[in-house]
């Protein structure tokens, strides 16, 4: 009973120390769970930042590079002359109905032209109540450093209408004289609800640190970073954000953290914006990824946890099953001895008795011994064979649990759990296979020179032209010039190749067995990039004029699609022409290689 009772306290003992492991060990999941989580939170906000950075990035920039390029087209156009220099009211008259239609086309908030004084001649509002005509903006800064410089870009506040928007800026120059200037003002309510329909806050400011851009309105022209007096004083001389200095926004930037309200937690990605050395902020809400993270530890944590407490459980049982044999045995072992004493007892008393018996009695002793030594070995084997069994049993199954509890914590582990978490959150992001080349459209950068493979340009026009490239347009490029690399970007490359496939498309819109068909071929140091389609083919009074601004064969066309592929072709060294054929129309986009 001794053992017994030593035996038991000892199980106590070891049940208490398990538990205390427990504890400890659930003590350090729990601090290793708080630390994943926020790691993965940061992680998980700091990606969703930056693909919106990204995204929100090509957005402006796309709505930029539709705009830079009218003052500069505008600027050549035959009125434009004779209103500034010859002052013709019939050129005048002309000129703002060209205006206010090329501002009904682009989405432009206003297109106007501004002599050499500051006086405005025409403009495209020119019919409407808040007209500009007539309005001297020679105090402006983008009229001055225009009439200077030769082009300006310049967001403020308009003081006619008193919305905010972007002033691009740019001379009209004829036989070296200055004639005045044209301007196109951008407004970016269009870019501010696109950037709205995303989770977070998104905001462009200019080199100052002023929110010119958001999508959050009540932080327009306010400043995330103090001003010098100098620079407030610029500000309030131009009225470029009104007559009050712009107010600190209500967030606080450190890094990659940002706190908005003294409360709400963010993760901040920048990049650089278009917008006179500014950057675009956009800010992604920590609490959802980390209430998130925080789920997936708890559960990671209970499976962790299970595992153990099976384990646990399994050593526990085992020993206590150990412990039970010990004490049985051990009893076991005390009733033989004591029985043996009571049998040599009546032995020595026997042969006490029985002097005369001697011999008889000395006969029963050695039957008496051999039975007796026959019947300890049989019970010694029964003891033995049973006590094997007991022992075997619970050790084949300790290697079973163990060996099953081993593969348990293989699979619990953080980096298996982390790669089968990280599938399952990997395929919200596909929301738009359409937005991934918009966003690789976020990389681009408006007029920055570099090289792509002609077979990325060609990939992504077809992924942007989805569905409507499906079925008509057939690509017969082999993988050799596909590798071929080309110089120039690859956002401005693109454009080139998606307006003569896009031409294309329309032009066999509606047609039975409408088809449109890519080839290359290498020629000198160039590629030639051929678009035909089976159309009508191109009326030969159109033809003539095909890469003139504002001549379009088409009722709504703008006139400015080839215009602008063959400037951006020239410019990194190639061209476009038109093949005349009998049928449809061909056009070769002639590119040159890196």
């Amino acid at each position: 009973m001794r053992i017994f009772a030593l035996s038991a306290r000892s199980g106590w003992r070891r049940v208490a120390l398990a538990g205390l492991v427990l504890l400890a060990l659930i003590a350090a999941l729990v601090w290793a769970g708080a630390r994943w989580s926020l790691a993965q939170a940061n992680a998980a906000a700091d990606a969703a930042a930056r693909q919106t950075a990204r995204t929100h990035i090509a957005l402006l920039s796309s709505e930029l590079q539709k705009f830079r390029l009218l003052p500069l087209v505008l600027g050549e156009y035959p009125d434009m002359a004779a209103t500034l220099g010859d002052h013709s009211e019939a050129a005048r008259g002309r000129l703002d109905r060209t205006l206010e239609q090329l501002a009904q086309r682009t989405d432009a908030a206003a297109i106007y032209v501004v002599d050499a004084s500051g006086t405005t001649r025409a403009a495209s509002n020119w019919n409407s109540p808040a007209s500009f005509v007539g309005q001297n903006y020679g105090f402006r800064p983008y009229f001055r450093d225009a009439m200077a410089k030769g082009a300006s870009e310049f967001f403020a506040l308009g003081t006619v209408s008193g919305r905010p928007g972007l002033y691009l800026a740019r001379r009209v120059d004829r036989d070296g004289r200055a004639l005045g200037v044209v301007v196109v003002k951008v407004e970016f309510d269009g870019v501010e609800a696109a950037w709205t329909r995303n989770t977070g806050m998104t905001f462009a400011v200019d080199a100052h640190g002023v929110i010119l851009v958001t999508s959050v309105p009540d932080w327009r022209f306010r400043a995330i970073r103090p001003i010098d007096a100098a620079t407030l004083a610029d500000l309030h001389r131009t009225l470029q954000f009104g007559s009050a200095p712009p107010a600190p926004a209500p967030l606080a930037l450190d890094g990659s953290r940002a706190l908005v309200g003294g409360k709400l937690r963010y993760r901040v990605a920048a990049v650089p914006a278009p917008l006179g050395g500014g950057r675009l902020y956009h800010l992604s809400p920590l609490d959802p990824p980390l209430a998130a993270a925080r789920s997936q530890a708890l559960l990671l944590g209970l499976g962790v946890l299970l595992v153990v407490a099976v384990v646990a459980g399994l050593l526990i049982r085992s020993a206590e099953t150990r412990r039970i044999q010990t004490a049985a045995r051990a009893r076991l072992e005390e009733e033989v001895a004591r029985r043996t004493a009571e049998l040599s007892d009546a032995n020595a008393r026997l042969v006490i008795e029985s002097e005369e018996r001697i011999e008889a009695d000395r006969r029963y002793r050695e039957a008496r011994e051999e039975l007796a030594q026959a019947n300890r070995l049989a019970s010694l084997g029964q003891i033995t064979a049973g006590v094997a069994h007991e022992i075997n049993q619970p050790v084949a199954a300790i290697r079973t649990f163990a060996e099953n509890g081993a593969t348990l914590i293989d699979r619990a582990t953080p980096d298996t759990a982390r790669v089968n978490l990280a599938r399952i959150v990997d395929l919200t992001a596909r929301s738009g296979m359409i937005t991934g080349e918009l966003r690789a459209f976020a990389r681009r950068r408006a007029g920055a020179a570099g090289t792509a493979l002609l077979g990325s340009v060609v990939d992504g026009v077809l992924l942007l032209l989805g569905e409507r490239a499906r079925g008509v347009v057939r690509v017969d490029i082999d993988d050799r010039l596909r590798a071929t690399p080309l110089f120039g970007d690859r956002t401005r490359l693109e454009q080139v190749v998606i307006n003569l496939v896009q031409n294309a498309i329309e032009a066999v819109e509606g047609r039975r067995g409408g088809s449109v068909r890519l080839t290359a071929e290498v020629a000198g140091e160039a590629v030639e990039l051929k678009v035909a389609d089976n159309g009508p083919g191109l009326d030969p009074a159109i033809a003539a004029t095909l890469f003139t601004p504002f001549a379009s064969g088409k009722p709504e066309g703008l006139g400015l699609g080839l215009a602008i592929a063959r400037d951006i072709a020239r410019e990194f060294g190639g061209d476009i022409v038109h093949l005349p054929g009998e049928s449809g129309a061909t056009f070769v986009a002639r590119l040159k290689t890196a």
